[in-house]
Parts: C-alpha cells; structure tokens; sequence
C-alpha cells in the first residue's frame, strides 16, 4: 500500500498563513506573474496529494473510523478553505494588470478563471461541505452491501461472477440476490438523493443559473457542446445504437437457447463454454498488464514498473472497501494511484489498461507548466483511458494464449461499447430531467428512469415480473451521487476512442504517436484541437455515429469470421 501522507491539517492556521503570503505577495511583473502562477500550483499540489491520500485511505477501508475521521475533516474544513482561496487567487490573477501581457498559451487559462469566478459564490460552500457529507454517507451504505452465497458472506462485486454462470438458476438467484441487497436500502438512498437534488438546485440559483444542470455545464466548461446537443447525441444512439444492442442480444438469446431474455441472461455464458478467468491474483494482473502496456508503447510498461514498486495499486475486490474504481495522479510523488475491485474477469483487465491511460495522462502533462493545464476536461480524460483499451486489444494474448479465447474476449469488449452507449445516455438524460425538475418525488424519479431504460436498455431485455427492480436500478450508478453529469463524457469519449480504434487498425504506429501527442497537451488546448491532435474528429453527429456502427458491425463480424462461428 502508497505510504499515504498523515498530514491532518489540523494547524489549519499554518495552511492558510501559506496561502496568504502567497495571495499578498507583490507582482511587478509579467515574469514575476508567470512565477506566481506556478508556485500557487506547487503549493496546491502538495495540498492536493495529501488529500487524496485520505480520501484513498476512506474508500480502501470506509469502516476505518480514523480513516473516515481524516476524510471527513478535509471535506469539513479543508476543501471549504481551499475553494475560498482558489476564489481569491483567481481574482487577484483576472485583475492583475499583467495579465493581458501574457503569451497566447495562456489563453485557455484566462478563460477558465473568468468561467470559475463568474461561477463563484462563497455561501455555497457551506452548500457543498454537505453535499459531501451525504456522498460519503451514501458510499458508507453501499460499501457495507453484502450477500450470504452457500454458506459465505460475499461483496456485491464477487457476487458479479455468478452472473456468467451457464447455470441459469445460478445466475437468477444472484442477479436477485444482487438486486434485493440495493432495494433493502432504497429508502435511505432515495433520501440521500432527495437532499442533494434540493442541494444542488440552491446552488445554482444562488449562482444566478436557472437550474443545477446549467450550472455544471458551465463548471465542468463545456464550452465545445450544449444541452441541445447531448439530446441530439441521446437520440442518435436511440437510432443507430439501440438496434444493433439489439442484434447483439438476439444473437446471445439464441447462443443461450432460452425463450425469453431476462436480465440475469445478458452476462452469461453459453453452454459448453466457460466464463473467461484470466487471472486469479492481482500479481497477474499486474504482470500480463505490464507485458501489454509494453507492446503498445515501452514508456506504459515501465510506468506500470514505477507504480508497482511505489506501492500506488489497490486492485483486489474486499468487504469494507468502496465500489468501483478510479485513478488519482499523486503530482508530488509524480505517480497516479489505482484503486478498483479486481475478482479474475475480462472486465477488471481492461479496467486496469483503461485506469493505465488515465497514469500515461497525467505521466505526458508533467511537463506543462501550470497546474490547471494538467486538469483536464473529461472528455480528454476519458478519451486517453478509453483509447488504450482499443489500441491494446490486439496484445490480449498475454492474458489469452488460446486464439478462440482472445477472439471472444475482443468481440465482448466490441459488444460492451455497443452496450454502454445507451447506458450512458440514460444515465445522462436522467440527470438533465432530475434537475431540469428539481421538486419531483422518489416515485416520479423512479417513473422517468423506468421510461429512459425501456426506450435505450430494456428494450429487448423482458424486465416482465421486474417492475420495482428496473425503476431502482439506477441506484448503483455511484456517479449520480458523488460526480453529477460526470458520464456523458464517457459517451463521447467512447465514440473518440472507437475512431483511434479505426485509426490503428488502419496504421498502429500512427495511431499511438497520435494519441501520444494529444494527451500531451493537457488542458492548453481547446478540447477539438485535442481531439484533433490524436488525428479524430470532436463529433457525435448522427452521420459520425452511423458510421461507428457500421464500422463496428463489420469488426464483430470479421471476428465471428475468424472464430469459424
């Protein structure tokens, strides 16, 4: 385990002599500007990883009290502090009279401190010490979610497996056994959102915004798309997306030979085949990661080696440790941290090469000098995880020495993308709905979300008999609750990275280089010259997605090909 950094700040006095000091200091310069720009940023830094370090401490052991006790001050005192100050320092940076002498690379800097203090309204710290207050309480309640399976207590994440089982009495009894234990605390969930709905919305209007979804819209600085285009993109997948989930499902109904196509049936394996395992230890995860990464690009392999050795990996699945996984990039140790939920399926390796582009990410932006050019948008963010899944597929073998092994794992990772496109617009197009109307019920929210799924997700899947499940599913999308609107990012991200998939089968070296170059430039440049940089296309128009589709109907069908299916 990270050597997590014990600083409680409870001197809190010391923390903001710092930031004063700092604030008050004299700027007779453009030089001396730029300098100040970049010790705020050291000094953020320092806070930064600190932080994180307790915050990983909280979601690797959420029943540590000492652990929680560290969390919650940052969250109490700490971040309140740091967002007062950042306030304050981008106000002293907008109004000093060097800033207009800066050179053109400092643009997009300029116009994001403009965006954060029009955004800016102290009252609404308070709002926000809250509001992470029910986050955490809401993860204490799923982080606590356990099953009894035959005589033993298992983590939800464990009981996922059983979902693959050929045996479909198997895999029903744990899908209901999976569902009941979210519906056994549906009632403080709900609550928890009832609050962070009201929340949010005050938070909004207290800064002059209509409603919570505007206003994220302009903190996360969606400056390259609007509401209007996320209702368009939601309507393209609908048209083009939906019916080849559709074939998809049809084709494995009848792999399955069962006559209806329930839920539980859409993880699972066919008979004769078995759920693919491969690995059973995160030391072999690590290695046949490490060994891929190195066939993509010696820099990845090695980067790997670093974390490895730095202790910053949290990979297996346990009681008492949050769901999900993440990457934190740790700016003074100069390495990210990995924390998922590893139990030996497909899906943790390609979580683990996706959480690797993330460190690759941050590893390529050290070089830039100002520490908001390493913030990067989503949208970047999630294009350089989601690429390198399509640009190691190839070099699965590692974890599958069978040919037909690799294949299967290739063509389900394809069928995942085609999956999760209409997942991603459900999750989104309920946010835009819940805040759009932020004085609605449980029981409305649950009805709108129950419309949303039967016209993207269930829409071949008989949820018959499934009513009050389907309507609370939504539940165990932790990011409705700790990162709201943080997922349509993975929609378009995921259409970038299916185009640099394109891309490298066309010229795998061109491609890597590309992609390369793009994640280098961090934040310093508007996100379609990003994009553009990785030699793809910042689109997802109707035309942009049929054409995905298509290519990707062809690859599942050369694979099929090659399979002999």
């Amino acid at each position: 385990m990270f050597y997590v950094q014990k600083h409680s700040f409870e001197a809190v006095e010391e923390l903001e002599a710092k930031f004063q000091e700092l604030l008050q200091r004299e700027i007779n310069s453009v030089s001396e500007l730029e300098e100040w720009l970049k010790q705020q940023g050291r000094l953020f830094d320092e806070v930064e990883e600190a932080l994180s370090g307790h915050y990983v401490e909280f979601q690797c052991r959420n029943n540590d009290e000492a652990a929680k006790k560290r969390f919650e001050h940052d969250q109490q005192v700490i971040q309140p502090l740091l967002k007062k100050y950042e306030s304050l320092f981008d106000r002293r940076f907008y109004e000093s009279p060097y800033r207009e002498q800066l050179p053109r690379d400092y643009q997009e800097l300029i116009k994001s401190k403009k965006n954060a203090i029009e955004l800016f309204r102290e009252e609404n710290i308070a709002l926000e010490v809250k509001e992470d207050k029910l986050q955490t309480e809401y993860f204490e309640v799923t982080g606590s979610l356990t099953v009894w399976w035959e005589g033993e207590e298992k983590t939800l994440h464990q009981m996922i497996n059983y979902l693959e089982d050929p045996d479909r009495q198997v895999r029903e009894k744990a899908w209901q056994q999976i569902q009941g234990a979210y519906l056994s605390v549906k009632e403080k969930l709900q609550a928890i959102m009832d609050q962070l709905v009201q929340l949010r919305h005050q938070k909004a209007r207290n800064a002059g915004m209509a409603n919570f979804r505007d206003y994220m819209f302009k903190k996360y600085e969606r400056f390259a798309y609007t509401p209007e285009d996320c209702h368009r993109l939601a309507e393209a997948v609908r048209k083009y997306v939906v019916p080849l989930k559709e074939e998809i499902e049809r084709r494995h109904q009848a792999e399955l030979g069962v006559e209806r196509y329930r839920p539980w049936d859409t993880a699972a394996v066919p008979p004769g085949q078995q759920p693919l395992r491969p690995f059973t230890k995160a030391s072999e995860l690590i290695a046949g990661t490490k060994r891929i990464l190195n066939g993509v690009d010696p820099l990845l392999g090695a980067l790997l080696e670093r974390m490895e050795q730095g202790g910053t990996l949290d990979l297996e699945n346990r009681k008492a440790k949050s769901p999900g996984g993440f990457c934190l990039d740790l700016p003074v140790s100069k390495l990210s941290f990995i924390f998922m939920n590893a139990s030996g399926k497909q899906d943790d390796v390609t979580t683990m090469i996706h959480e690797m582009g993330h460190c690759f990410h941050n590893e390529l932006k050290r070089h830039l000098p100002l520490r908001e050019y390493k913030d990067v948008p989503m949208e970047a963010a999630e294009l350089a995880s989601m690429s390198l899944e399509y640009l190691s597929m190839d070099k699965w073998s590692e974890f599958y020495r069978n040919p037909a092994e690799l294949r299967r794992a290739q063509r389900e990772h394809l069928e995942g993308a085609i999956k999760f496109l209409p997942w991603g617009v459900v999750v989104d197009q309920f946010q835009h709905w819940m805040y759009e109307h932020p004085h609605h019920s449980a029981a409305e929210r649950n009805a709108r979300f129950t419309e949303l799924a039967r016209s993207f997700v269930a829409t071949y899947q008989d949820w018959s008999g499934l009513e009050e499940q389907l309507a609370n599913l939504w539940l165990r999308q932790l990011h409705f609750f700790e990162v709201p609107f943080y997922y349509i990012e993975y929609v378009i991200a995921n259409l970038g990275a299916l185009q640099m998939y394109r891309q490298y089968k066309q010229d795998p070296k061109q491609a890597v280089n590309r992609y390369k170059q793009a994640l280098a430039l961090g934040r310093s440049r508007p996100l379609p010259e990003v994009y553009a940089a990785a030699g793809i296309r910042f689109d997802f128009s109707e035309e942009m997605i049929r054409d995905l589709m298509q290519f990707v109907q062809a690859e599942l069908e050369q694979l099929a090909v090659d399979g002999g299916q």
